[in-house]
């Protein structure tokens, strides 16, 4: 397996590579590999003393590509957000549970909506959702939510969030694209 410069800091907050333990070798399932690592987190984990709600009062709706370290992208540390990932980091129902969810239980104010370049919902059409009907005989409930041009997702996604009955807080919401060759947020204007 190779090392990313991601794994190498893993490894070393750790205490280690699960990959070289003896209980973790070349054989091992991922998941077995993660628990692992987290024996080794927890070793020298200390209770934060934080309470659910996010101190910067902001939820991060994004992808769930594993090309985006958003942490790492926007300066946040553990307890700053609440982060809302899924295929294409697209305003779904769920995500505005989530977000109601988050605003009024938990204090958030603002939302930061996360699409990216080259994002795999590029590639897709709602023929997915046939194509597995015809594999196991059912059509998901759910949307693909597959789209052509990011920046007008982004907009769309913007669109939902501000229209949404649910929600308290809708005068701080801001769209974005991120570039995953150069690492650096495009903002969407709403209104183009």
């Amino acid at each position: 397996m190779s090392t990313s410069p991601h794994h190498t800091a893993d490894a070393a907050s750790t205490g280690g590579s699960p990959a070289s333990d003896a209980t973790a070798g070349p054989d091992a399932r991922v998941i077995d590999r993660l628990v692992q690592a987290n024996r080794h987190y927890a070793d020298g984990f200390q209770d934060p003393g934080m309470d659910a709600r996010p101190v910067l009062k902001v939820a991060v709706v994004a992808c769930m590509d594993a090309r985006l370290d958003l942490h790492a992208a926007l300066g946040l540390e553990l307890g700053d957000c609440h982060t809302i990932r899924n295929a294409g980091g697209v305003v779904t129902d769920d995500v505005i549970r989530s977000l109601t969810i988050s605003q009024r239980a938990l204090g958030t104010r603002s939302v930061i909506l996360i699409h990216h370049t080259n994002c795999g919902l590029e590639s897709l059409t709602e023929d997915f959702r046939h194509e597995l009907e015809d594999e196991v005989g059912q059509r998901p409930a759910w949307a693909v939510e597959a789209f052509r041009d990011v920046d007008q997702d982004v907009r769309q996604s913007m669109q939902r969030v501000r229209t949404s009955p649910f929600l308290l807080h809708k005068d701080d919401v801001r769209g974005f694209v991120f570039d995953v060759t150069k690492g650096v947020l495009r903002e969407i204007d709403p209104a183009q």
